[in-house]
């Protein structure tokens, strides 16, 4: 998305577009070593057999990032995310899908911020629960 949604366009209930993820060995590695990770689970699957997954699995950071982009894709580039608050639940594994799915559950006019509660779920259930609060230009009057 290239413009921003304003704070007068965004309503309580809101469904954000669902965003599916495509769960690859490449993309969980790649989010451990950029986010400076290097626990071997998380980027070696004998590591991550020995303590009991089948394969590598995704790290929160990895998970927090993905989350964050699924929020400002729909907001648009002027947002501005102040908080994100996330749980972990099942692992995300190579080979599965991720579907994150988000509503407006929250709006403060005095602030033009909106709170986004986030689900990401795979094949096991719900790997990511949490909110996501952020800005948006609050628009015409």
């Amino acid at each position: 998305m290239t413009e921003t949604r304003n704070y007068t366009d965004v309503q309580l209930g809101d469904n954000l577009p669902e965003l599916a993820i495509d769960l690859t060995v490449s993309l969980i590695v790649a989010g451990a070593v950029a986010s400076q990770d290097y626990t071997p689970v998380h980027h070696d699957k004998k590591s991550a057999q020995e303590a009991g997954m089948q394969d590598v699995f995704m790290n929160i950071l990895t998970t927090n990032g993905l989350v964050s982009r699924f929020v400002t894709d729909w907001a648009g580039i002027d947002s501005r995310v102040t908080n994100v608050a996330i749980k972990l639940g099942t692992p995300n594994l190579p080979g599965d899908t991720m579907n994150l799915s988000g509503e407006v559950t929250a709006k403060d006019e005095e602030s033009g911020s909106v709170t986004v509660a986030i689900t990401g779920k795979n094949a096991w259930g719900n790997h990511v629960t949490g909110t996501v609060d952020l800005v948006l230009p609050k628009g015409a009057n």
